[in-house]
């Protein structure tokens, strides 16, 4: 361990060299590091390649996810709605108890009730928590994956931005694989009205159920709008948007 004998006392790294304070004084050493080629090879590392398998199927199966939903995701997901959902999907492969250290995933630990209650509310725009901002809840049939709100009454039922006149709400019910990556999504119909006392009936209807066998993921969107002489425009701030993942099966 070198001591730094320059007037110039640094911290930081340059040139390969960290520059740092200790209770001994300022000191420099090496940068340190390890190579990939060691870690794919070395016994010693083999805990740090299971935790990166498993690291990695966890980030696999979020980016299929939000993938998947562009037209949902569009104006109602914040900026970090990404690694809250990694962070999520890697945290449900750990509850995987049945495959080996370093193969565990999300495909194999969503069959379990723990790991789909860590999945289900999931909020993308973590400004607007659905469940918030519509105050009247909702029901899902699974089977169908229609989507109903009985008596809304806008005004007292959602909390609107204060310059919003209309609001839409739509969902989606997709099937997933997470370990071949293939998955379907089906977008229901669009309820639009004006944010007014009038009682808006709703029910979102799937246009055909999704293709394949897997995870069931519900989607449920709520957006808002201006009225600008007769044209509905979507507010610039989308920080009042919402959409959830409301059932996993």
């Amino acid at each position: 361990m070198a001591v730094q004998k320059s007037l110039l006392r640094l911290e930081g790294t340059i040139g390969g060299m960290t520059f740092y304070k200790s209770k001994d004084g300022y000191l420099v050493r090496e940068k340190g590091s390890v190579s990939a080629d060691r870690i794919k090879k070395d016994p010693s590392f083999a805990r740090t390649r299971e935790n990166n398998e498993e690291f990695r199927l966890g980030v696999q199966a979020s980016r299929l996810i939000r993938s998947s939903v562009p037209l949902l995701l569009s104006r109602a997901a914040d900026n970090t709605s990404a690694s809250r959902m990694n962070s999520i999907m890697i945290k449900i492969g750990k509850t995987d108890a049945t495959s080996a250290r370093g193969q565990r995933n999300p495909q194999t630990a969503l069959a379990n009730a723990v790991a789909k209650a860590l999945l289900k509310s999931f909020n993308f725009n973590s400004n607007a928590e659905i469940g918030r901002i519509l105050l009247k809840q909702w029901t899902i049939t699974p089977a169908t994956g229609v989507i109903g709100i009985a008596n809304l009454i806008p005004a007292t039922d959602i909390i609107a931005p204060i310059e919003a006149t209309h609001f839409s709400l739509t969902g989606g019910i997709g099937v997933y694989n997470f370990g071949t990556g293939v998955f379907d999504v089906k977008y229901t119909n669009i309820v639009n009205s004006i944010i007014g006392s009038t009682l808006v009936p709703v029910t979102l209807t799937p246009t055909s159920l999704p293709a394949g066998t897997g995870i069931k993921l519900y989607f449920l969107k709520l957006e808002f709008f201006q009225l600008v002489n007769g044209v509905q425009y979507a507010l610039q701030n989308c920080k009042d948007n919402a959409l959830t993942i409301i059932e996993v099966a």
